[in-house]
């Protein structure tokens, strides 16, 4: 069953957007955004995981739209976004958490916005702290779930290993495309497969890593939703841009975003995690919590890493109703 229709009764309506465009963003970018719910209503922006993952129409439903402006938005080489990366001459040169960063406040200004909450999960939380502690000023409140940081022991947890604890059959799958001298370097073994100019080396490849990570998003298994995320060109790209980011650990310092905690300590903000989510743990959110004990803190105990769980969309429509009037 499809998030739309999972999630009827938990989340809003299906609807459509009344604007698109593509922003050029520099770096022969274009940049895909679009607009639904009250063009007068209070302005959202949702930041979708991966990196790489790119905006579905059901990201729309966790906002009233009848008091909010949401804004979606793929972010760069993925989704509708162009180049696309999963093209095999495709450069990442110009794709970083930064050029990210400058991207979403070059789309605030072009808008005509003063303010917007900033709602992002899983990589979108990383993109959403680095977004806010970099333009504080520019944001009204932050809706965070899945927190994910990018610090070492994070990657290492799931794509070195420690996952494997957890998920063995899975794992040996992940492993199958890797010679084994290089299995101890995961990411960096994957980064060479991967960046292959050859499909029959990165698609395979590709395929992997996106099967691997779609196959423990969710507290119980989904074969649909693994499904969905297999296309060749989806996976590539998915596969390319998470595993680049991983490799330079987001360009941030160890620790970052959560040292970073006082320049937002002011924004309203809520954190929802589950308690059983192997992509994300609970570690992270938990540190980010203890730093940040101002934000409103939600542990689902039924739950794992995806948005499309019942307790987790709850939980974030109810953050996102309690913000709609601010």
């Amino acid at each position: 069953m499809k998030p739309q229709t999972r999630l009827d009764g938990i989340l809003y309506p299906k609807i459509a957007p009344h604007q698109t465009g593509e922003l050029l963003v520099g770096d022969g970018q274009r940049v895909y955004w679009e607009e639904s719910g009250n063009p007068d209503g209070k302005p959202v922006v949702f930041l979708h995981g991966g990196p790489g993952a790119g905006t579905s129409p059901w990201h729309r439903r966790f906002f009233d739209p009848e008091r909010y402006r949401i804004i979606l938005m793929d972010q760069r080489g993925c989704g509708r976004s162009t180049p696309h990366v999963s093209e095999p001459d495709a450069d990442l040169r110009h794709n970083t958490t930064w050029h990210l960063v400058a991207d979403l406040e070059l789309l605030r200004r072009n808008l005509g916005i003063e303010q917007w909450q900033v709602f992002g999960g899983s990589w979108g939380s990383a993109l959403a702290l680095a977004y806010a502690q970099a333009h504080p000023g520019s944001v009204s409140e932050l809706v965070l779930r899945g927190v994910f940081t990018l610090r070492s022991h994070e990657l290492e947890w799931f794509y070195e290993g420690g996952a494997a604890a957890v998920f063995p059959d899975l794992w040996e799958k992940f492993l199958e495309p890797v010679p084994v001298l290089e299995r101890s370097r995961m990411i960096e073994a994957y980064h060479r497969l991967l960046f292959d100019p050859n499909p029959e080396v990165h698609v395979p490849a590709a395929v992997a890593w996106t099967t691997w990570e779609a196959s423990t998003l969710t507290l119980r298994p989904d074969p649909k939703l693994v499904a969905s995320m297999l296309g060749d060109a989806r996976a590539t790209a998915f596969a390319r841009i998470e595993n680049h980011y991983f490799v330079n650990k987001g360009w941030f310092r160890e620790n970052q975003l959560i040292d970073g905690v006082d320049a937002i300590r002011h924004i309203p903000t809520v954190i929802v995690q589950g308690r059983y989510d192997a992509c994300t743990p609970v570690m992270t959110a938990w540190d980010l919590h203890r730093a940040w004990p101002e934000a409103e803190f939600a542990i689902v105990d039924d739950a794992g890493h995806s948005a499309s769980e019942p307790g987790i969309a709850t939980a974030l429509r109810a953050a996102t109703d309690r913000f709609a009037d601010r």
